[in-house]
Order: structure tokens, then C-alpha cells, then sequence
């Protein structure tokens, strides 16, 4: 009963690391502050340089900003096609610009694309005070947002990664909050693949993506630079390339303090090819395919079919796809009712005899308690065993 509960508590992190460091394939050399490397689908962190040290997010700021705006949308709160006003403080916003000014109205689709593409601070706030009613209050959500999302080392003072005091993150945190914008909002993840855009007014030097890698690597669709002196060159980058029996292999990459634009889009590329090559994605169950049915009691079943809601996907290095072993540890005996989604043990990986890593297990089907006799019988078998 004690190891299974120490596994689930294990397993209660928002991202899944290897439990043996040495197991680990040596990272490449990153000239950068702090990176760190994860992959997506297999939810594993591959590789990190001080993931928990506290940074200026300058721009990547933004990605908060539009995880709230993009919540606003999927709530019907606002609509893409709706205008906003531009104030004064957004009119006047420092740093790199959209263009924008106090006697347009400018759709929110537009202030999104200049958000994304140009990094633009005017539509940044637009859009906060759009959203939030005020600049101080959308602060507030995007802090109140970052707890719910357990990103421990991020404090916002405003919406768009100017400098200022206390305004914080970390590489992990970024990397969580990167992981949460792509999986509850998939159907704006493609306004970061732009690579050119233009409002009236926009000076035509100022249309393009900072994302270097949109234009270097046809699998690269994302997904935010950020730049200030105090933070350096700055870049949350993913690809998704396909592999076979696997599909779709989503990495994401955050670099942070790089000496130049091109030299944080070349790290980012060196740990996004390292992490496709010395890392193999292996599919060990297909999402809703029963990883164990073991018996319960007391239940209007006879077993509990226990799995993942998703693809169970493990990324080994390379060339040990052989040595994969997996074993299940849950608690015994299970004596029902058990809920639809309900974390009840894990499934342990590991490659030969060293543990990589452990993944929660659900319960797929929920089931209900049995009647009186039922549960009478199985108390009298349970006694019995």
C-alpha cells in the first residue's frame, strides 16, 4: 500500500521527468541563461539547464496573455470579430509596436495576429484592456491563471514583458504554460505559424515573424520570441514532426538569455534536432486501450479496466526500444465504486531493470457500487481470501 500511494504522489507533477538521470543521452552545448527541452507527447522533460531559476520573460509574457484571450473566446466571452478600443496607454506602449491609435477600432483577430507576429505591446494591452476591463485587473487573471496552472517560480506585473520589478518566470513554468496553450486551445495554435502580417499602418518592415525557425524548418509552427537588455533574446519554439507507429511527435523547446536573435533561433534548433535523433518515441498503448482489468469488489462489474485518456507514448534513446518493460502497481484489493477518470495506480516503465519513469493510471469505464447481496457476498469472499 505505501510504495503505490509514493508512485501516485510521484506521478502528481504536471510534467513527467526520468527517474534516472544517467540514463539520460548527454545534452548538447546551449549558449543560453536556462533551456530546457520537452517532449510533448510523451510528456517528458529530456533535457533542462537551471529550469527553476527565476528569469525576465520580456516578451513571452504574451503567451500568458493570449492563453486568457483565448479562453475568453472558447467561453464566447468575446468574439474574433468583434472590435476593441485602443487607449491612450495602448497608443503610447514602448518597445516594438503594432501601430495602432485612439481613433481606430481594431478587431480582435487583428490585435492577436499583431500580438503574435509582430510582438506587438499596443495590441497586447488592447487586449487586455478589452478582456479584463483594465490593465490591473487582467494582471490580476494572469496571475490568478499561472497558480491554477502550477507555475510556481511566474509573478506578472503586466500583460505585455516590459521590465519591471517582480515580474518573473521560469523555463519550466514557461514550458508549462506553452504545453496548456497548445492542448486547451488547438484551434488558435495556428496564429503562431504566421509568418507575415500587416494592419494599415504597420510599416512594412515591421511584418515579420521574429521567429527565425518559421522560416528554417517547415516542421517549426511556433511559438513566441520575447527580447528586452535585461532578459536577452529570448524564444519558446515547437515542431511536430511524424514518426511511424507513433504519429505526430510534438517538441517544444524554451531557451531564454541568448546573445542575438539568430543565436537563440540556433540553440532552439540544435535542441529540437538532438531531441528528435537521440531520443526514440515508442506507443505502448493506444488512448482508451485497457493497460490492466484487474478484479474489483463490491461492484456492479467484475473488473475495473484502467488506462490513459490519451496515447501512452515514452520517449527512450535511441536504439533501446527493446529493452522497454512495463509493470503495474496499484492498490489491492479495489472494492468499487470507482469514478470515470478516477487516478488508481501506475504504470512503471522502465528500460531493462532501471525505472525511467511512472505514469498515472484512470479508470476508463466508472463502476457503480453493487446492491446489498453483492456487497454482502463480496465482504463474505473478501473475508474468506
Amino acid at each position: 500500500m505505501k510504495r503505490w500511494i509514493q508512485i501516485l504522489l510521484a506521478c502528481a507533477g504536471a510534467v513527467v521527468t526520468f527517474a534516472a538521470q544517467a540514463q539520460m543521452p548527454q545534452a548538447p552545448q546551449v549558449a543560453a541563461k536556462a533551456y530546457l527541452l520537452l517532449d510533448i507527447t510523451a510528456n517528458q522533460v529530456l533535457a533542462s539547464k537551471d529550469p527553476d531559476t527565476t528569469v525576465e520573460p520580456a516578451s513571452l509574457t504574451k503567451l500568458m496573455t493570449a492563453y486568457l484571450v483565448f479562453d475568453a473566446l472558447k467561453s464566447r466571452k468575446i468574439d474574433l470579430k468583434q472590435s476593441f478600443p485602443v487607449s491612450e496607454r495602448a497608443w503610447k506602449m514602448p518597445g516594438s509596436r503594432m501601430f495602432i491609435d485612439p481613433k481606430m477600432k481594431v478587431p480582435v483577430e487583428d490585435l492577436i495576429k499583431g500580438m503574435i507576429v509582430q510582438s506587438g505591446n499596443d495590441a497586447t494591452m488592447a487586449l487586455a484592456e478589452g478582456v479584463g476591463g483594465s490593465a490591473d485587473r487582467f494582471v490580476q487573471m494572469m496571475n490568478e491563471q499561472a497558480k491554477a496552472l502550477g507555475m510556481k517560480q511566474t509573478s506578472y506585473m503586466n500583460p505585455e514583458g516590459l521590465t519591471a520589478s517582480g515580474h518573473i518566470t521560469s523555463v519550466r513554468d514557461l514550458s508549462i504554460l506553452a504545453m496548456r496553450l497548445m492542448r486547451d486551445f488547438p484551434d488558435y495554435v495556428p496564429y503562431y505559424a504566421i509568418k507575415k502580417y500587416r494592419y494599415p499602418g504597420t510599416p512594412a518592415a515591421n511584418e515579420s515573424n521574429r521567429n527565425l525557425l518559421l522560416f528554417r524548418d517547415p516542421t517549426v509552427d511556433g511559438l513566441k520570441t520575447g527580447h528586452t537588455q535585461a532578459a536577452g533574446y529570448c524564444l519558446v519554439a515547437t515542431a511536430k514532426r511524424d514518426f511511424p507507429n507513433v504519429g505526430t511527435r510534438r517538441l517544444l523547446s524554451v531557451v531564454v538569455g541568448a546573445d542575438s536573435e539568430n543565436a537563440r533561433a540556433n540553440e532552439s534548433q540544435k535542441l529540437l534536432n538532438w531531441g528528435y535523433t537521440a531520443f526514440d518515441a515508442v506507443k505502448l498503448f493506444d488512448a482508451n486501450q485497457p493497460v490492466a482489468m484487474p478484479a474489483v469488489w463490491k461492484g456492479k462489474e467484475n473488473v475495473l479496466k484502467l488506462g490513459s485518456f490519451q496515447s501512452l507514448v515514452v520517449a527512450v534513446p535511441a536504439g533501446s526500444t527493446a529493452q522497454i518493460k512495463t509493470q503495474v502497481v496499484r492498490p489491492d484489493p479495489l472494492v468499487a465504486p470507482f469514478a470515470k477518470g478516477q487516478a488508481v495506480g501506475a504504470l512503471k516503465i522502465l528500460r531493462g531493470d532501471q525505472p525511467l519513469l511512472d505514469v498515472p493510471l484512470v479508470v476508463l469505464e466508472g463502476v457503480e457500487q453493487a446492491g446489498v447481496l453483492g456487497r454482502a457476498w463480496d465482504a463474505l469472499r473478501l473475508w474468506i481470501k
